[in-house]
């Protein structure tokens, strides 16, 4: 009898691992799915949204849905995002990340924004590779150019590594992150895999996606092949 007890309290916290461990994943794949709806959202804005020359050169796009921001003037700052990199294969299988500190400039009381960063160049792919470095230090960060195509007389492909916009309330603009760190969000990296995995490992092309990233990557797609036609 007493076996038998310690054989269903096995399976009965096997089965509630299991539910605990895909209630967790859900969690990192509805930030997937969240992700792929705020990069629809802004490039299928008419008149505004990212600049199909900056989306069609950019090495990397990170996504952050609904970045907390908070205080007066200055504050806080922190969100969790999806982030993948052009390979030879295609898009990247996803790295979580998390955003922490910066300033936005002014705020008056909290609110939340959807973040996009745009990494432009090797340079700051390498950054994000090394799975944690400041923004404005280790990787210069810029506020990217707004509209369907960007002026011809800008710079933006050289004056930074990062590109960083913003979505509050519908309206859609061009972000300073000066002084925002980024790492690697350890926690759904664990619910989405089910271990570790280096930035360097899922955004280099080396493991296959899970189908749970393909939100994500086929929104990526989408809209990189909509920025080559243009």
């Amino acid at each position: 009898m007493f076996v038998r007890k310690v054989a269903v309290l096995c399976v009965t916290l096997c089965m509630a691992a299991a539910l605990f461990a895909e209630d967790n994943n859900s969690k990192a794949a509805d930030r997937v799915k969240a992700a792929a709806d705020v990069l629809n959202a802004i490039q299928s804005a008419p008149d505004t949204g990212i600049p199909e020359e900056v989306m069609g050169s950019a090495e990397c796009v990170a996504v952050v849905p609904s970045m907390l921001k908070g205080g007066f003037i200055v504050g806080a700052n922190y969100g969790r995002g999806v982030a993948s990199c052009r390979t030879a294969k295609g898009w990247s299988a996803p790295a979580f990340f998390s955003i922490k500190g910066g300033s936005f400039g002014l705020q008056i009381g909290g609110q939340a924004v959807d973040l996009v960063m745009l990494i432009m160049n090797h340079q700051g792919m390498d950054n994000l590779l090394s799975s944690k470095f400041k923004l404005g230090a280790g990787a210069s960060v810029a506020a990217g150019p707004v509209g369907r195509h960007a002026a011809a007389d800008t710079d933006w492909k050289m004056r930074a590594q990062v590109l960083s916009y913003s979505r509050a309330r519908g309206v859609f603009a061009g972000l300073d992150l000066n002084g925002a760190v980024i790492g690697q969000d350890k926690d759904s990296t664990r619910e989405f895999y089910g271990k570790i995995v280096p930035f360097k490992t899922s955004l280099t092309g080396t493991i296959d996606a899970p189908q749970a990233a393909y939100p994500f990557l086929d929104t990526l797609s989408k809209w990189a092949k909509v920025a080559a036609t243009k």
